[in-house]
């Protein structure tokens, strides 16, 4: 008996003194910025600030290169702008706000690189003379004229006063479109992140990221309401501790909505909650319902019928798709009475593409490229999207090499750089 308690007392103790590692976001307060002379910025400046840049002070943190790209948080008439600076060293990226200042454009907000807990606050600045003047008076550039960007960054508590560059080269890569799918509605809960997966703030944040949709995990509570969880069952990797445990089907919606909160205090979302997000206050365009439970899969085609009809009536295109990743949710999809009417994403064979109507192939990424099996589904007017890749090298060389027309990752951000700097 004394053995076991020694064990118990061992593993506690173990427990207790684990490491656990986090990458809060910085004080990013700015005087300057936060000041009554600074306005905010005309939306149609924004495309104008959008392309490629080299990065000439701050390359030997950031690499040579960083894509430019604008995205919003809507909140009904409100509307919140963020440049994102989406490196390809250690899978940097910034997000950060502008406002005009006098003749001057200004930035601030933080950095980070996900591979590691490395973050800071950063503040930029666009000048009269480095471009301001033509972008705030909409006047034309010269075919001789750039923008150029200055300003200083720090790293975690420290002082902001490392310099950082960075000129405009060209254009973003346009020729080909790219879905580029964030996991877990932005990104996992592992990789420190601002917000949970699969929570309602973390889909606001995945167009910051680079993402153009995302992909959520589908689960129904004991009374039919489907929810976004990726995990079977309650656990600490996932929620913080509430004395329930267990799957997470054993409990009815309204108790898990009272007595249990995701890692960063978000409560865990309904669909129907994070479809709204999405159509109503971001400017993603592609969602992967990924079914992560056995049964009746009629809750979640209404809500994809619902939903895409409301963005519809509003002007956006998104596009919802029901994911088929076993043989359990291809049978559970094809006895809906309009299964051929619903879009969705089969992740089996060829054969169980063409017998569920999917729209969409999804192999996973060790599988390779396959690019004959791709111009197949090209040719059967479909399309070809991978799951769930992460090291940048291969990213690239899918991009490159590859046909596929959608790409899900855990790191869109590298996704999106990958992309945008192709010529």
């Amino acid at each position: 008996m004394k053995k076991y308690i020694l064990i118990l007392s061992c593993f506690f103790l173990v427990a207790s003194c684990t490491k656990r590692f986090s990458a809060p976001l910085p004080d990013t307060t700015w005087s300057a910025f936060d000041s009554a002379k600074a306005t905010p910025l005309i939306s149609s400046i924004n495309n104008r600030l959008e392309g490629v840049y080299a990065i000439t002070n701050g390359n030997g943190t950031f690499g040579d290169t960083a894509v430019l790209k604008w995205s919003y948080t809507a909140n009904g008439r409100d509307t919140s702008f963020y440049l994102s600076i989406l490196c390809e060293t250690e899978v940097s990226y910034f997000i950060c706000e502008a406002k005009r200042l006098d003749t001057n454009i200004i930035f601030k907000g933080y950095w980070r690189k996900m591979v590691n807990t490395e973050t800071g606050a950063v503040r930029l600045t666009i000048s009269r003379k480095g471009g301001a003047d033509k972008l705030l008076n909409n006047i034309a550039f010269a075919s001789t004229d750039t923008v150029n960007i200055e300003g200083i960054y720090g790293s975690g508590p420290l002082a902001t006063d490392q310099p950082l560059s960075l000129k405009y080269i060209r254009p973003l890569y346009k020729a080909k479109p790219l879905e580029i799918i964030a996991h877990r509605g932005g990104g996992r809960t592992s990789d420190l992140l601002p917000a949970s997966e699969n929570s309602l703030e973390i889909i606001k944040m995945a167009s910051q990221f680079g993402a153009t949709g995302v992909e959520i995990d589908v689960r129904l509570t004991s009374d039919g309401v489907p929810i976004l969880f990726h995990d079977k069952s309650l656990n600490e990797r996932v929620v913080q501790r509430s004395g329930l445990y267990g799957d997470i089907d054993n409990y009815t919606y309204q108790q898990l909505y009272t007595l249990v909160r995701l890692i960063k205090g978000e409560r865990i979302p309904t669909l129907r909650e994070a479809l709204n997000t999405i159509v109503y206050n971001t400017p993603l365009q592609f969602v992967w319902l990924d079914t992560k439970y056995s049964g009746n899969l009629q809750p979640m085609r209404d809500l994809q019928k619902e939903f895409t009809a409301k963005a519809t009536a509003i002007g956006r295109k998104v596009e919802i798709v029901i994911g088929l990743p076993d043989d359990d949710a291809v049978n559970n999809f094809m006895a809906l009475k309009d299964y051929k009417a619903a879009a969705s994403v089969c992740e089996l064979s060829l054969e169980d593409v063409e017998r569920t109507g999917a729209t969409i192939w999804a192999p996973r990424w060790t599988l390779g490229k396959q690019n004959d099996e791709v111009d197949k589904v090209h040719a059967a007017g479909k399309r070809a999207m991978v799951w769930t890749l992460d090291v940048p090298a291969s990213i690239n060389d899918f991009i490159t090499q590859g046909k596929f027309d959608g790409i899900l990752s855990n790191y869109p951000s590298v996704t999106a750089y990958y992309h945008y700097v192709r010529q």
